[in-house]
């Protein structure tokens, strides 16, 4: 039997009964299309996790002063300066997995430029924090070893606080003043966006530690800093970065195993990548749940084969009669089932893209669409096809010529 016959019998069988085949493909232009949306929106909120990682930089580690105990009060992490500029030093030079560190000293101020204010975070930092964040400037120069020796009041200004205070020009070489002290502008950042927290990386402002100490910020207990941001030398490395971090500092801050630390390291990369899992695992949830509907779908397919396999039993008796075989009337049956889902998925898989470009667009939901989650739509509908298909045709193909010609 010629292979184009079953596929010309199957379109002239779904054509008969019109509305019959488009409801029951609609189960399956659903759940495909379901399946595409889900996708995409899990797949965008993983790729957006995994820009916000990217955006911290690599291979992190911060220690976070404080969490002390005195008189029977335990302070809480951070609320006390115990990290020192002596400790900074003895963990570039006496931690070999440690390729960067980068201590700062937080707070927040008023800037102004002319008639222009904004308020703002201030950090107090190192050269070494763009370079651990990967943060490259968009004009002019970083921040120097020298700015940081000297206390200069220079800044650089991340790129939502530059469009506030200068709108579209650049910066570079201007000078803003900050609590009333001015500082000269040595370069832009380039646009950081959102962190994984939602706040915006780019309302910042940069300044040498020892200028914001000294000038903007302050610091009660002089020669300390703040939260102090470490990079490994590379990821296999992580593990061991902390544990030197720690064992130097417990020595150098006199720890013993019935004292509470006076710090705390903590391993970005490990908290980040919990995320960017959790995402993940939430993607392929909502994957699995929209598959259901395909199921369902699937078992619609079945039903309404089954149903034309008794409807047209005296046709089958009749092909049967002038010479068709088993394989042939099977061919014809599973041809139906599979055109249907065919069908269906396509028409599904235009409805998953509209679908997730809607919500992108109203609810400003990240979506990505993947040629992965396509191809794996159009292999699904062409296995349910099959697989619902296959029963219905075989119980057609095992009929009986004589019976089915006297069916009525």
């Amino acid at each position: 039997m010629d292979l184009l016959m079953p596929l010309k019998i199957a379109i002239r069988a779904l054509r008969v009964n019109l509305m019959r085949s488009f409801l029951t493909m609609l189960g399956i232009m659903i759940g495909i299309g379901a399946v595409i949306v889900m996708v995409a929106v899990g797949a965008g909120a993983t790729k957006q996790i995994a820009d916000q990682i990217a955006t911290m930089g690599s291979n992190l580690i911060i220690i976070l002063p404080g969490s002390t105990t005195s008189g029977g009060v335990h302070a809480g992490m951070g609320s006390v300066s115990t990290l020192t500029f002596d400790d900074i030093k003895a963990i570039r030079a006496e931690c070999p997995a440690v390729l960067r560190v980068a201590p700062e000293q937080r707070g927040t101020a008023q800037l102004v430029a002319g008639n222009m204010n904004w308020s703002t975070d201030i950090t107090g930092t190192t050269p070494d924090f763009m370079l651990i964040r990967e943060w490259k400037m968009a004009s002019g120069r970083e921040m120097t070893e020298a700015d940081v020796d000297t206390a200069q009041k220079v800044c650089l200004l991340g790129k939502t606080v530059s469009e506030n205070l200068f709108g579209d020009s650049d910066p570079t070489g201007q000078q803003v003043r900050i609590k009333g002290v001015p500082f000269r502008v040595i370069g832009l950042l380039e646009a950081k966006g959102r962190s994984a927290q939602g706040t915006d990386q780019d309302d910042k402002v940069f300044l040498p530690i020892t200028t914001a100490q000294r000038k903007i910020i302050g610091n009660a207990f002089p020669g300390t800093v703040g939260p102090t941001l470490v990079q490994a030398v590379n990821q296999d490395k992580l593990s061991q970065a902390e544990e030197e971090i720690t064992a130097l500092l417990d020595q150098r801050h006199h720890m013993s195993a019935t004292k509470d630390r006076d710090y705390t390291v903590r391993n970005l990369s490990e908290i980040l990548a919990v995320s960017q899992q959790s995402a993940t695992t939430m993607s392929l949830l909502l994957g699995a749940v929209a598959s259901i509907s395909l199921l369902v779908g699937g078992i619609g397919i079945m039903n309404i084969m089954l149903v034309s396999v008794t409807e047209r039993t005296r046709e089958i008796g009749i092909r049967m009669a002038i010479g068709a075989k088993e394989r042939d009337i099977l061919l014809q049956f599973l041809a139906e089932a599979v055109l249907l889902t065919m069908l269906g998925g396509f028409i599904g898989i235009l409805l998953g893209v509209a679908g997730a470009l809607v919500i992108s667009m109203s609810l400003g939901w990240p979506t990505l669409i993947s040629s992965q989650s396509i191809v794996l739509a159009v292999v699904f509908s062409s296995a349910i096809g099959i697989f619902f298909g296959f029963y219905p045709a075989r119980k057609a193909a095992g009929l009986n010529p004589i019976d089915a010609l006297r069916y009525e």
